[in-house]
């Protein structure tokens, strides 16, 4: 029986400490075992990311995992080059298409970040942008509320994304990728994943 009451990290079957989130259900387990937290320093994958940040917000991450294969076959495997060229047509391809989230802002988001994504090549790339604003600190939260659901550098990054062009990429849901990427460690202390991550020491 899960306590009615816990901000702090469940014991798993497997003796492994993990936070309420990532304690129940078998998929989100894995994705926190094996994916979050883990540095993405490749531009597909850290478009992806941004992508899938964006059509999370007002859902929940369970509901965004489990439609992620249909997402990955839907945009291509999130190819910015593929995306940055869909058009009308596609945006109502994709409308249509019940394994994604159906929202046409979101779509349309997508496309434009693709497209900015590419812009940013002539630059430094999009991931030496995003991985300038890691913090010189991450938090240390022993409970779930410790964990902040913004920071400077997460307000800073939506900033200059979207001087760039890019939508979607407010500064909670860029928080939220800052913890999905590595770029913050909000690991619990408990936590058997804290400091997996190499950025950051335990």
């Amino acid at each position: 029986m899960t306590p009615a009451v816990t901000t702090g990290s469940i014991i798993g079957d497997d003796g492994l400490a993990r936070p309420p989130w990532a304690a129940v259900d078998p998929l989100m387990r894995e994705y926190y075992d094996t994916e979050w937290g883990l540095p993405v320093r490749d531009e597909q994958g850290l478009y992806e990311r941004i992508s899938l940040e964006a059509f999370q917000a007002g859902l929940s991450w369970a509901t965004i995992l489990r439609k992620r294969p249909a997402f990955r076959a839907a945009f291509h495997d999130f190819h910015p080059e593929t995306v940055a060229a869909f058009g009308p047509a596609d945006v109502e391809r994709l409308m249509l298409d019940a394994g994604i989230v159906r929202n046409r802002l979101k779509i349309q988001a997508a496309i434009t970040n693709a497209q900015a994504t590419i812009a940013l090549r002539d630059d430094c790339g999009l991931v030496d942008f995003v991985w300038q604003f890691q913090p010189v600190t991450t938090p240390v939260p022993t409970m779930h509320e410790h964990i902040p659901t913004t920071s400077p550098e997460s307000i800073a990054l939506s900033k200059a994304l979207r001087k760039r062009g890019f939508a979607f990429v407010g500064p909670t849901t860029m928080y939220a990728l800052m913890e999905a990427i590595g770029m913050v460690d909000t690991h619990l202390l408990d936590s058997h994943r804290r400091g997996s991550s190499g950025v950051w020491p335990h």
